[in-house]
């Protein structure tokens, strides 16, 4: 295929029938007639396999935005291919949400503060939950106290044997 096409170019060419005005013009015209469609079909595959998996949303939002470029996926086909790729868990709420989003613009930006307000909120409940556990004091001076409470048990228990040894003896 490529032997017949460049002699037609070739000969519009020479007949000028076709000229092209930059380097960048006759490599588009390349692109265009060998490239289009492969590049697509892979793009699409690409797409259609692409998942947030156990990364935040943003960077699959950017890793979706490489894979949607050049795929010819636009509007609705899209946004079913995002929500598709992304974690059950935010999929649900955004599909649940009052105002689901229209466009994919909107759709990328509502999933982001969700995941953000998610993660925030399971650092909190991790920093809190240990401030209960620990009911509010700081775990180094827990640790202090609970060695000063061992170290006065063992000199009381030593204080008692010694006092049972002397009484003994003597």
């Amino acid at each position: 295929m490529t032997n017949i096409w460049n002699k037609n170019i070739i000969e519009e060419l020479e007949t000028e029938e076709i000229e092209f005005e930059s380097v960048g013009e006759f490599l588009a015209e390349i692109r265009r007639e060998f490239g289009g469609g492969d590049e697509e079909s892979v793009k699409v595959a690409e797409l259609k396999k692409i998942e947030q998996e156990g990364r935040t949303i943003e960077e699959f939002v950017q890793d979706f935005k490489r894979v949607a470029r050049g795929s010819g996926y636009k509007g609705c086909p899209l946004i079913e291919e995002f929500k598709r790729g992304m974690n059950g868990s935010i999929r649900r709420k955004l599909m649940e949400a009052e105002n689901q989003p229209g466009s994919i613009k909107q759709w990328f930006k509502k999933a982001i503060a969700l995941d953000c307000n998610w993660r925030e909120s399971r650092r909190e409940e991790k920093r809190l939950k240990g401030r209960k556990e620990t009911n509010g004091a700081p775990v180094s001076r827990l640790l202090t106290v609970d060695f000063i409470l061992f170290f006065l048990f063992i000199f009381h228990f030593t204080l008692l044997y010694f006092s049972f040894l002397f009484f003994f003896y003597f």
